[in-house]
């Protein structure tokens, strides 16, 4: 009789250790973080090349970019904080709450491509660029720099010097670099809308793949 008993007691008591068990898993699963965490996000820092400047909505380099991850089974989502006529000056004074509201594992710094069009320091450009590195550094997320030009009537060493400030802060940084977001668009007729500055949508493809060459191995 008394095995009886203390044999249904053990049972009782692993009975009300499995519910417990099952309670706080339970609790834990309701309050799990959502299924797009911070150190899942890629934050796109850029101007009008990144932000669908005179294109149909859904349809620039880096919504395709969103495409070809999910196309891939990639758990990263995009945020695209692109504002078209950005300088590396405003995206420097932005930079610092995107970081704090959006905590990405990665970030896409696409700019200074107005900053050349304007003639400005590139002593300034360069010093704006390594701090939103540093920044970004600083957040824990790593960075892509995506390298840009500027036309050859901006006189030839101004245009050599500022295509070369990307190129030397990617090894100053030892960062991954995007050598020039345009690669490819030699065709200004076929790829460029009217003002021969902005890519067109047919373009757009072109741009995504010469991005997704430098950000895919970074996902390893």
């Amino acid at each position: 009789m008394n095995l009886y008993l203390k044999s249904l007691g053990s049972h009782r008591t692993a009975r009300l250790l499995q519910s417990l068990i099952v309670t706080v898993v339970l609790f834990i699963s309701s309050h799990a973080a959502p299924a797009y965490s911070a150190s899942k996000t890629l934050l796109v820092l850029g101007d009008s090349l990144s932000a669908e400047y005179g294109l149909p909505r859904d349809s620039g380099w880096v919504y395709l970019l969103q495409q070809q991850l999910r196309k891939e089974k990639y758990d990263l989502t995009l945020v695209n904080a692109s504002i078209s006529g950005e300088t590396t000056s405003g995206g420097k004074s932005r930079l610092p709450s995107l970081l704090q509201q959006h905590k990405p594992a990665l970030v896409l710094i696409e700019l200074g491509g107005n900053d050349g069009l304007r003639g400005l320091s590139l002593a300034a450009t360069q010093a704006n660029l390594r701090e939103m590195m540093a920044m970004s550094t600083a957040s824990g997320a790593k960075i892509i720099l995506v390298g840009m030009r500027v036309p050859p009537n901006y006189g030839v060493d101004y245009s050599k010097r500022f295509a070369a400030m990307y190129q030397g802060l990617g090894r100053e940084k030892n960062v991954r670099l995007v050598p020039f977001l345009l690669q490819g668009l030699d065709n200004t007729e076929l790829f460029f809308q009217p003002d021969r500055i902005h890519p067109n949508q047919r373009a757009q493809a072109i741009m995504m793949e010469n991005v997704w060459q430098i950000l895919k191995p970074m996902l390893r």
